[in-house]
C-alpha cells in the first residue's frame, strides 16, 4: 500500500510540474498573467480528480472515489471558469505584473521558478484528494455526505462573495471605492475565506471520527487546508493584493483594513 502512495505521490508532482510549465509557456505568449490562475485551478481539478479514481489492486472506482473525484471537478470547473472569465476582460493580473516589474529582465526566469514552487505548494492539495478517495471501503459513510455537504458549502460562499463583488464593480458609482457590502463587509477576502473552507472536505472523508490512526494516511489530507490558508494568506493571495489595493485606493483601503477583519468572517469593528 505504501508503495501505491508514493508512486500517486511522484505522479501528482511530475504532473503538476508539467502544467504550469505550460502555463509559464502561455503568459510568456500572452503577456497576461491572469491565465497562470485559470490554468493552475483546472491543472488541480484535473489532478485530483485523475489521482481519485487512480485504481489500486487492478480494483475499479468505488462510490467514494468518483464522489471524491466528482467534488474536485466541480470545485475546478466553477472557480477556473470564474477566473478566465475575469482573465479574457484585463490585459495582465496587477498581482503577477507588480512581480514582473520587481524582476525586471530577469522576470521570465523568476516567474518560471515561481510557478514551480506553486507546483510544488499544490500537491498537497491534489495528494490529500487522492488519500480521502481511498479510504478503505465501498460504501459512503456520513463523514463523506458531510464533507460533500462543506465543500459544496465553499464553492456557493465563493460564489456568492464573487458575484456580490462584481456587482460592486459594475456599478460606475462605486468606481475608486472599496467593497464593503455582504459579506464583503465581514471579511476582506471572503472569496478567499470560503475557498479555503472548502478544502477542509477532505479531511472530513479522509479521517474517521472514531479513530483517526485507523487510516494514517488520513492525516495527510490535513495538509490541504494547512496548505490553502498558507497560500491564500501569506503567499500568493492577501499580500500581493492588498499590496495593489493600497496602491490604487489608498487611505480607503487603509479605513477598510481598520474595521475589517482580512480572513475569517467577524463583525466589522467601530
Amino acid at each position: 500500500m505504501t508503495g501505491v502512495f508514493l508512486w500517486a505521490l511522484a505522479a501528482i508532482a511530475v504532473s503538476l510540474s508539467l502544467l504550469m510549465a505550460g502555463a509559464w509557456l502561455v503568459q510568456q505568449r500572452t503577456g497576461n498573467s491572469g491565465w497562470v490562475d485559470t490554468i493552475w485551478t483546472f491543472s488541480v481539478g484535473l489532478v485530483g480528480a485523475g489521482s481519485a479514481l487512480w485504481p489500486i489492486g487492478g480494483a475499479a472506482p468505488n462510490a467514494r472515489q468518483w464522489l471524491v473525484a466528482a467534488l474536485v471537478a466541480i470545485w475546478s470547473l466553477r472557480l477556473g471558469t470564474h477566473i478566465a472569465i475575469r482573465t479574457a476582460g484585463i490585459t495582465d493580473d496587477p498581482r503577477y505584473a507588480a512581480f514582473a516589474r520587481e524582476w525586471g529582465v530577469d522576470s521570465p526566469r523568476r516567474m518560471f521558478i515561481f510557478l514551480q514552487n506553486q507546483a510544488l505548494g499544490s500537491i498537497p492539495l491534489a495528494f490529500a484528494v487522492f488519500v480521502a478517495a481511498h479510504v478503505p471501503g465501498d460504501g459512503l459513510r456520513l463523514s463523506d455526505y458531510l464533507g460533500a455537504l462543506i465543500l459544496l458549502a465553499g464553492i456557493a460562499g465563493e460564489a456568492v462573495a464573487d458575484g456580490q463583488l462584481r456587482a460592486f464593480r459594475a456599478d460606475p458609482a462605486n468606481k475608486g471605492w472599496v467593497c464593503d457590502t455582504g459579506l464583503w463587509r465581514w471579511s476582506r477576502h471572503p472569496n478567499y475565506f470560503f475557498e479555503w473552507f472548502g478544502w477542509l472536505a477532505y479531511p472530513v472523508i479522509g479521517l474517521s471520527m472514531a479513530d483517526p490512526f485507523s487510516y494514517p494516511f488520513g492525516l495527510a489530507t490535513l495538509l490541504a487546508p494547512v496548505f490553502m490558508y498558507w497560500i491564500l494568506v501569506h503567499v500568493t493571495g492577501i499580500p500581493p493584493l492588498e499590496a495593489q489595493m493600497l496602491r490604487s485606493r489608498g487611505d480607503r483601503y487603509r479605513d477598510y483594513q481598520s474595521r475589517t477583519s482580512a480572513f475569517f468572517p467577524l463583525p466589522p469593528r467601530a
